[in-house]
C-alpha cells in the first residue's frame, strides 16, 4: 500500500470526549494555565526558546561521549543517526525530546505516535529555522523500576507477558528469560526477535528496536542511566537532600492549579530521588537524622550522602518530579513532546525550574490519532458512517443508524396518555358510585401502565432483531476501533498494523502535524 492512498481526517481534540478540561484549556491557551508553562506550542514560539536555552560546549562533549558510548551496542549505526548524534556538537545543534517506558515491543501505539511527533517538529523546525539543527531525541526511561507496566503488550487482541524474578531498574534487565515470551508469539518479528535475543539488557534491546524502526528519521536514544551524564544532576541530587527544594516548589504549583479546578497529575515527597544499584531502585527518606533507603537496611548521615553523591552520582535516581529537569540539564533541549497528562504535570514544574535556572522547554501534545484499516473502513461505510462518527457512544450510534434505516424509535408515550386519560374518567365515575373502588382502579391502572411498557420493550427488541445483524457489525467496529471503550492508541501494539501495512510508520509521518493541535485520523483508502 501506498503512503499516499491515506485519506486523512482532524479533529478537534474536544469532539472526540477522549481529552482532559487541562488540555482543552491549554491548546485553547487559556489564561489562567499561562503561568505554568513557558512558550505556547507554535512555530514562532521557538525564537524565542533558542534564546533562552544555553548549552556549554564541555555539555556537547560530554553528551557526545555518552551516546557514541551507548550506540557502541548498535550493530551498524545509521549513518542519519550517526549525523545526528555528531551535529550535537555544534553550537547550532538543539534537540526536541520526548520520554517513554521501555514496554516490551514498544507498548501501546501512542509510544509510536510521541517519537513520530518528535520527528516531524524537528523536519518543520528545521524548515523554519534553517540556520540550526534540530535533532529528535527519545528518553529511554531506564531507571524506572514499575516492571508490571512495561512487561506485556497486546497483539490481534491479544495479551502477552514477559515473567521475570528480576528487580530494580528495567534498563538493567536482562533479556535472557524473555525466550519463553519469543516462542509464544503468532509469527516472527525479527526486528524485535534479534534485539531481545542479542543484546545484553533491555536498555540496549530497545535502543536496538527504536534504531531499526526511526533509523531513517535520524532518531537519537539517550539512556539517563550513565555515569557521566549523571555528574551534571549532582547539584540537584545536593539541593534535594539537603533543602528539598523540589517539594516547596511543586507543592505550591500544585496548590495553585488545584485552586484553579485543576488536579495534580503527579505528587511530590519530601526528597525526590531513588537510590539506584544493580537488582534495587528505592525511595531516600529521612527519618531520626539519617538518610535512609527504604526496604533495605542501608542508611547514610548527612556528611555520608553528600559524599555519596559526589562519587557516585549513578547511584542517584530522579523520579518523576526530578527527572525532566534531568533531562534538560544534559540535552540541549527546547521542547518536550508527552500525552495529555505528562503535559499537565509538566504545569507543576515550572516554579523548579526557574529556582534551579534552566529554561522551561516548550510542552507540545504528542500527536494522537486513530488508524482505520481498509477493512474497517469498508465496514464503516457500509453502515452509512462517516469517521468522525465513530466517536459517538454506542446507543447513540445505534439510534443514528435506526434513523438511517427509516426506523422511528420505538415509543408507546401516546398510548400510555390515552390509557392514562381512560382511567382517570373510570376513577372519577367509580368515586361517585363507591369511593372504596378507587383503590382498585387504581391498582389496574398501574397493571395497564406496566402492560404497555413491556410491550414497548417486546415491540422495540423484535424491531432490533430485525436489524441484529447491522447493529452487531456496528458493536463489532466500535470494539475493533475503541477496544474497550478507550482510544486504539492506548490499548493496540504497533505489530497490529505494521504487520499488514508496512508502510505505517511512513504513514504517520506524513499524517501528523505537530503544531495544528487536531486529532488525526487515518483511513486506508
Amino acid at each position: 500500500m501506498e503512503v499516499s492512498t491515506m485519506k486523512v481526517t482532524k479533529m478537534d481534540y474536544a469532539a472526540t470526549g477522549a481529552f482532559s478540561q487541562t488540555i482543552h484549556d491549554y491548546l485553547s491557551r487559556s489564561k489562567e494555565l499561562q503561568p505554568f508553562y513557558n512558550h505556547f506550542p507554535d512555530l514562532e514560539a521557538f525564537e524565542a526558546q533558542l534564546k533562552e536555552k544555553s548549552f556549554s560546549q564541555e555539555q556537547r562533549r560530554t553528551l557526545h561521549q555518552a551516546l557514541q558510548q551507548q550506540y557502541a551496542s548498535v550493530v551498524e549505526v545509521n549513518p542519519k543517526v550517526q549525523q545526528n548524534i555528531d551535529l550535537l556538537l555544534q553550537p547550532n545543534t538543539y534537540t526536541v525530546t520526548t520520554g517513554h517506558q521501555l514496554n516490551i515491543f514498544t507498548g501501546p501505539l501512542y509510544f509510536v505516535y510521541k517519537i513520530i511527533t518528535a520527528i516531524n517538529t524537528c523536519k518543520q523546525l528545521q524548515e523554519k529555522y534553517p540556520d540550526y539543527n534540530f535533532v529528535p531525541v527519545y528518553w529511554m526511561a531506564t531507571e524506572d523500576h514499575d516492571f508490571a507496566e512495561i512487561n506485556h503488550f497486546s497483539l490481534f487482541g491479544k495479551t502477552y507477558t514477559w515473567e521475570t524474578a528480576q528487580t530494580g531498574a528495567v534498563g538493567r534487565f536482562t533479556t535472557a528469560d524473555m525466550a519463553q515470551l519469543l516462542e509464544e508469539l503468532p509469527e516472527a518479528y525479527p526486528i524485535f526477535e534479534e534485539a531481545y535475543r542479542n543484546s545484553k539488557n533491555l536498555a540496549d534491546a530497545t535502543r536496538t528496536i527504536t534504531h531499526a524502526l526511526f533509523g531513517d528519521y535520524g532518531l537519537v536514544s539517550i539512556d539517563g542511566d550513565d555515569a557521566e551524564l549523571k555528574k551534571a544532576l549532582t547539584p540537584v541530587v545536593e539541593k534535594e537532600l539537603t533543602e528539598q527544594l523540589s517539594n516547596r516548589l511543586v507543592e505550591e504549583a500544585s496548590a495553585e492549579l488545584e485552586q484553579l479546578g485543576y488536579k495534580p497529575q503527579v505528587y511530590s515527597r519530601e526528597i525526590n530521588l531513588f537510590y539506584l544499584k544493580d537488582g534495587l531502585r528505592e525511595r531516600i527518606v529521612q527519618e531520626d537524622g539519617k538518610y535512609k533507603i527504604l526496604n533495605t537496611d542501608i542508611s547514610f548521615s548527612r556528611a555520608e550522602i553528600l559524599q555519596e553523591a559526589k562519587e557516585h552520582p549513578e547511584r542517584f535516581s530522579p523520579n518523576v518530579i526530578l527527572r525532566p529537569l534531568y533531562e534538560e540539564l544534559v540535552l540541549p533541549n527546547l521542547a518536550y513532546i508527552g500525552g495529555g497528562a505528562e503535559v499537565a504535570y509538566w504545569f507543576q514544574l515550572k516554579k523548579l525550574f526557574a529556582a534551579c535556572n534552566v529554561a522551561f522547554p516548550v510542552l507540545m501534545l504528542r500527536n494522537s490519532g486513530l488508524y482505520i484499516s481498509r477493512s474497517n473502513a469498508g465496514r464503516m461505510h457500509k453502515l452509512g458512517l462517516q469517521p468522525e462518527d465513530l466517536f459517538k457512544d454506542y446507543q447513540e450510534l445505534k439510534k443514528q443508524l435506526s434513523g438511517q434505516l427509516h426506523e422511528e424509535e420505538i415509543s408507546l408515550d401516546t398510548q400510555q396518555q390515552a390509557v392514562a386519560a381512560a382511567f382517570e374518567e373510570v376513577k372519577s365515575l367509580a368515586e361517585s358510585i363507591d369511593p372504596t373502588l378507587v383503590k382498585a382502579v387504581a391498582a389496574e391502572e398501574q397493571k395497564a401502565h406496566n402492560a404497555l411498557q413491556l410491550l414497548e420493550k417486546k415491540i422495540s427488541k423484535a424491531r432490533d432483531n430485525k436489524h441484529e445483524q447491522t447493529f452487531k457489525q456496528l458493536e463489532n467496529l466500535k470494539e475493533k476501533l475503541f477496544p474497550g471503550g478507550g482510544l486504539q492508541e492506548r490499548y493496540d501494539n504497533l505489530l497490529s498494523y505494521k504487520t499488514n501495512n508496512p508502510d505505517f510508520i511512513p504513514a504517520l509521518a506524513e499524517a501528523f502535524d505537530p503544531f495544528d493541535l487536531k486529532f488525526t485520523i487515518l483511513e486506508e483508502a
